[in-house]
């Protein structure tokens, strides 16, 4: 596969990843090599990553809890400290090696440590590899309210090789699937109707339609790096979804949701919304929940749910002037941003994702 030069960074893929990754080491004169692990790409995926690296650098492990509730300012503390204790200077490098949490977290360690240093990605999960560490968004979560603090942020190289799936749980890989099928939805259906048979698809499959996924990701980011408006179009089914997700991780009688698994709510939600508001075609939203259902399972919602995720919705990073903004869909591939959407058509959408 060919690396994909963006604005925010090249890409490399598979095969390409550790001959391209040497040379920028070797080419540049880093002081020191970091390199930022959570507990489970430390025993999973750093030992076949090491085995591919060629330098005479001096190499620094740093480990982390893996997990959500670990994305947090607290943790980039200690990542600070760390590479303080282990003489870190501006002319360091961080490799951040791991999911979502990993990437955004390390990115945004990287760009603030020292006022910034250089860091690359080596994402692990498909959820990573197709959405955390293409962009340029770093940052961590202020409690459970996600991504409320970072900076956009260019890592040097993003290297996506997909070997590191073979570590990867079921549900983590149906978690990245669902920014999948988010870039279907709003880029276009003949990449949307490739997902009607994922369960059949090879690995040499997957492998085109993460490459076809990053790159729909990257030409959103090219033409609007700063999410003035077309870039707000990669949060489709997002503002619900991250209310959905933030309510289940603060609330101890709920079982923790991926953040995947918010999404693909998010997404039912959305398109009922689209269909109410925006004209999305009837058949169409028929047949997108049909097939995100036979991916995701039906969580149960309680009513007294509903008030406490609407409330968490003023905390949309896409929120302004007091309004919260939706991405509608007017079909797919067809999108309309800043969507003003009333209480009773949001507790519509619940219904009809329970029905």
């Amino acid at each position: 596969m060919d690396s994909i030069t963006a604005n925010s960074g090249i890409i490399h893929f598979n095969e390409v990843c550790y001959p391209a990754l040497n040379q920028h080491i070797k080419k540049n004169n880093f002081s020191k090599i970091f390199i930022l692990v959570d507990s489970n790409t430390h025993e999973y995926c750093l030992p076949y990553f090491l085995s591919n690296l060629d330098s005479s650098n001096s190499i620094e492990i740093i480990e982390i809890e893996a997990g959500e509730i670990y994305k947090t300012i607290e943790t980039c503390v200690g990542v600070w400290n760390s590479l303080s204790d282990l003489d870190g200077d501006r002319k360091g490098l961080l490799i951040n090696i791991g999911g979502g949490v990993v990437t955004d977290l390390g990115g945004f360690v990287a760009s603030t440590f020292k006022r910034g240093i250089a860091y690359i990605n080596v994402p692990t999960s498909l959820l990573a590899m197709v959405d955390a560490s293409v962009g340029g968004k770093t940052g961590v979560d202020l409690g459970t309210l996600k991504n409320q603090i970072g900076v956009i942020s260019i890592p040097d190289i993003v290297l996506i090789d997909t070997k590191y799936l073979d570590t990867l749980p079921q549900e983590q890989m149906r978690s990245g699937l669902a920014e999948m099928l988010k870039h279907g939805l709003i880029s276009n259906e003949i990449y949307w109707n490739k997902f009607n048979n994922f369960s059949e698809l090879t690995l040499a499959d997957l492998d085109e339609l993460i490459y076809e996924s990053v790159l729909i990701k990257k030409d959103v980011v090219d033409k609007d790096p700063r999410e003035n408006g077309l870039r707000k179009t990669l949060n489709f089914g997002h503002t619900l979804g991250h209310a959905i997700e933030s309510y289940f991780l603060s609330n101890p009688s709920k079982v923790d949701l991926l953040h995947g698994e918010a999404i693909a709510i998010g997404m039912i939600l959305a398109i009922y919304i689209s269909k109410e508001l925006v004209g999305f075609p009837e058949n169409k939203a028929k047949s997108i929940k049909e097939l995100i259902r036979k991916y995701y399972e039906k969580v149960e919602f309680e009513d007294n749910d509903y008030t406490s995720i609407i409330e968490l919705l003023k905390y949309d990073k896409k929120n302004s002037h007091g309004n919260i903004n939706f991405v509608l869909l007017e079909d797919i591939g067809k999108t309309k941003i800043d969507c003003i959407v009333e209480e009773n058509v949001i507790l519509d959408a619940f219904d009809y994702y329970s029905n």
